[in-house]
């Protein structure tokens, strides 16, 4: 069970850090399916975010699909209110549940929302519009301990603010500010970490070296989406709707 466990690890590594995402909302859940222990599950899944979603954003950055002007008011707002939504302890019942939507959310958007933004369908972004969705994901990645990408994803490609390949670059560096921030506010009300915390972050780290370079230079985004959707609504039952 363990070394399922691992290799688990690494494929849902591999998958998020494909589409630009750290993976903090698949690695909670399948720690939750492994009953791990709560207060060591939600620190984890932020510091695996801090190195898988690094790791995307420079791959997708040197293929020059970083925009800027974009992701600086989103990461203003959300950073402060990440940190406040880390020092927020919410009841393990509801954690699941919370998590369980956010994961059938994400799936949902793979498989129905056209993320093949054309550049003369695209708009430009507006800035108070930016502050407050910047400020809404943050507060929400903060107590849930998840980076936000899993959220803010849609909400620019539904914006048409940008194509799959910028949302993937935007995305990565919003997880890993917001990850880092909410884990500050979780380093103040204090933290532990499981004995086999560095297996995580090697197993992680390796899994997410590859999905970046794969996602962002070689596969098809769009196979890897389904392939992610389809992980996702798999975790979001196991969450919603088993005692596991």
């Amino acid at each position: 069970m363990e070394i399922l466990f691992y290799v688990l690890l690494f494929v849902v590594a591999f998958l998020y850090a494909a589409v630009g995402h750290g993976g903090a909302s698949g690695y909670l859940a399948l720690m939750a399916i492994y009953e791990v222990a709560p207060e060591t599950m939600k620190p984890a899944a932020l510091l695996l975010n801090l190195f898988v979603s690094l790791t995307s954003f420079i791959q997708y950055y040197r293929g020059h699909h970083f925009i800027p002007k974009i992701f600086f008011p989103l990461a203003l707002a959300s950073i402060p209110m990440a940190f406040l939504g880390g020092l927020v302890i919410v009841d393990a019942y509801l954690y699941k549940e919370i998590l369980g939507v956010l994961l059938l959310i994400h799936a949902f958007r793979f498989i129905f929302i056209k993320s093949n933004i054309s550049e003369a369908e695209k708009k430009q972004p507006v800035i108070w519009i930016s502050l407050l969705i910047g400020a809404g994901i943050g507060y929400l990645s903060g107590l849930i301990s998840i980076g936000g990408g899993i959220i803010l994803s849609p909400i620019l490609i539904l914006l048409k603010w940008t194509n799959q390949k910028q949302t993937a670059a935007i995305s990565a560096l919003f997880i890993f500010v917001n990850s880092l921030s909410g884990l500050a506010g979780q380093i103040t009300k204090g933290i532990h970490f499981s004995d086999d915390i560095v297996w995580y972050v090697a197993i992680a780290f390796a899994g997410g070296l590859c999905g970046a370079y794969f996602g962002a230079i070689k596969f098809k985004y769009t196979i890897i989406q389904y392939l992610l959707s389809a992980v996702l609504l798999m975790a979001a039952y196991k969450l919603l709707f088993t005692t596991a």
